[in-house]
């Protein structure tokens, strides 16, 4: 039997209408300004992030993500739990109008994500999933519908080549990282594409290893974590081999790997 909390239906039901909005926006002409720290954000971005906060303000739980005004450090250290939302994850896929962006929410104790969902607003799919809840994709319709709702188990080992998520902006060229898994596994392809959908892709077995060496924030990763983890997957800083803790003082991710249990 299906029992998520009543909270994280609201969370599903926020990314089910900033979705609708991200996808009228899509439809037309974006608008684009780029932000002090030189990323670009689009109306859609905005509008998406205006919805989410709405229909998450009930649960009075403090939010922390993309196009929020930052809290301060010392105030967050009394959150026992908060919301870790990207409004619109992949603004330049999204630009690009490439289909390759989503919409993340996660629900992260102390600083351990234990709650996730991705959605895509384009294929109109969502995967949900955390500590102790299992793992579910649905189409939008069938969110109220839990009967519908498809269980995802952990996917199985994986014969060589493994399959390696990443930007499309990766190279191979010159990568020690690659070369290591290489050595580990034999040979590699490759997925590339934008966003966390690549999480997507790692819970269906479609994928099994996502590296990321550049920058990324909280929000990016939180929902991922949560859902690979509850498979029996990590999601790992490279340098300590600890997975990602989340509500730190600074809130970009250090550099990580991210595995299937199908590879380790």
């Amino acid at each position: 039997m299906i029992n998520f909390p009543k909270i994280y239906h609201t969370a599903i039901q926020a990314s089910i209408m900033a979705s609708e909005k991200i996808m009228d926006v899509y439809s037309g002409e974006i608008n684009v300004t780029i932000k002090p720290d030189g990323s670009p954000v689009t109306q859609a971005d905005l509008l998406s992030s205006e919805i989410i906060a709405s229909h998450l303000a009930p649960t009075r739980i403090p939010i922390t993500g993309e196009e929020r005004d930052e809290n301060n450090y010392s105030a967050r250290l009394l959150w026992d739990s908060h919301w870790c939302v990207d409004p619109l994850d992949g603004t330049k896929m999204f630009i690009l109008k490439n289909d390759e962006f989503s919409v993340n929410i996660a629900h992260v104790k102390g600083s351990i994500p234990v709650f996730g969902l991705i959605a895509s607003p384009v294929q109109r799919k969502i995967i949900v999933g955390g500590k102790g809840l299992g793992v579910y994709t649905f189409n939008f319709e069938e969110a109220e519908h839990l009967n519908q709702w498809k269980k995802i188990e952990a996917p199985s080992a994986r014969n060589s080549p493994i399959i390696v998520a990443c930007s499309r902006l990766f190279r191979e060229k010159n990568n020690g990282f690659i070369e290591i898994l290489k050595s580990e596994f034999g040979d590699v392809n490759y997925l590339k594409m934008g966003s966390a959908l690549k999480f997507i892709e790692l819970a269906e077995g479609n994928a099994d290893i996502y590296v990321r060496f550049g920058p990324t924030m909280e929000w990016d990763i939180a929902s991922g974590q949560a859902i690979l983890e509850e498979l029996s997957g990590e999601v790992n800083d490279i340098e300590t081999q600890r997975p990602l803790v989340y509500n730190k003082k600074t809130l970009f991710n250090p550099a990580f790997i991210a595995k299937t249990k199908a590879v380790l």
